[in-house]
């Protein structure tokens, strides 16, 4: 079968596009043919800097991939061949709190991940895929989708009515977006593009804000929400943004602090002057994302897609990727 492989730190362009052999099957595993696979902002940074995370080469990049079952171990009770199925982020983080061996099972890191044509996992890493979703649309979910409502519905309790504050228009904002609309809550949301906040605005968005015309966007924040604040916010921005939103977030709110984008120094005098409670939230459990798979199904949510490529151009996807030009996701299909 054929896997893209990270196989040295020489980024994007060294990508190897290999051969390898087909995975073994044990008793309580499930075999999967990988149709697609998403792209996430730290499968980049793990392609372009793999030595930052101590990764043996070669490595399968990705932890997002959607396909069917085409066989079982002979243990295996939860799918059987022809389900079609997820990957889960964290292979073995399947409830409850998550403990220091589980970040030792996150794929496209510290295991194999889902570049791939098959792939086999135990059957408690796989959760069944909505039924009214293509293998495209529900290889977005593992990790975007996941984060976004483990900040929002598990940590945060967002109910109808409240008002959240999403960063950006990638991936977890946008399925942010999304999940408001589910929830009855209002999202505003920032971007310094006037075409990508017009498109959240198409998608429910209540508020928008163009953060390079309103450079001070918190103050912007607190006049939409009449000096109040909002209830939560889910912080994936930059250098700088999270003292802006901690400012922008109501007494006794909630900051869910997403993935490895928040970064530089940050005085914590408001978060404790106004009582904010502020989580770390790293993608999420099984639990977590069987959890998000019945609202999708029920509410018959369609992810976001900005642009799918075929397995050939997984290079190109990367590129585009960095450039950041995307509005929600983007796709490799694997045929």
């Amino acid at each position: 079968m054929k896997a893209y492989q990270i196989v040295d730190d020489n980024g994007i362009d060294a990508l190897a596009l290999n051969e390898i052999a087909m995975p073994e099957l044990g008793p309580t595993e499930v075999l999967m043919k990988v149709n697609a696979s998403s792209l996430n902002y730290r499968d980049l940074l793990t392609v372009e800097n793999p030595g930052a995370r101590n990764l043996s080469y070669p490595r399968i990049p990705n932890s997002d991939g959607a396909g069917e079952v085409v066989a079982i171990g002979q243990e295996v009770t939860k799918f059987a061949v022809g389900d079609r199925v997820c990957s889960t982020f964290f292979q073995s983080w399947l409830n409850d709190k998550i403990v220091a061996n589980d970040h030792a099972s996150a794929l496209g890191g510290a295991l194999d991940g889902m570049l791939a044509e098959y792939r086999a996992m135990p059957e408690t890493g796989l959760v069944h895929t909505p039924p009214h979703l293509s293998d495209t649309e529900a290889a977005t979910l593992t990790c975007a989708a996941v984060t976004a409502w483990h900040s929002m519905v598990e940590m945060a309790h967002v109910t109808a009515g409240q008002t959240v504050l999403l960063l950006g228009t990638g991936g977890v904002s946008i399925f942010g977006l999304q999940l408001c609309k589910i929830l009855g809550a209002r999202a505003i949301i920032t971007s310094s593009s006037d075409e990508k906040l017009a498109r959240a605005k198409a998608l429910g968005a209540w508020q928008t804000i163009n953060y390079r015309t309103h450079p001070d966007w918190e103050n912007r924040v607190l006049d939409l929400t009449d000096g109040t604040g909002v209830d939560h916010v889910v912080e994936v921005g930059g250098a700088g943004t999270l003292e802006k939103s901690a400012a922008a977030t109501r007494n006794a709110g909630s900051i869910g602090l997403i993935g490895v984008l928040v970064t530089g120094e940050f005085n914590p005098m408001t978060i404790l002057a106004k009582s904010i409670r502020m989580q770390g939230v790293y993608v999420g459990s099984r639990a977590m994302f069987e959890n998000l798979n019945q609202a999708v199904s029920v509410a018959e949510l369609r992810p976001v897609i900005d642009r799918v490529y075929p397995f050939g151009e997984v290079r190109q996807a990367f590129h585009d990727m960095r450039a950041a030009g995307h509005f929600g996701k983007l796709v490799i299909e694997i045929q």
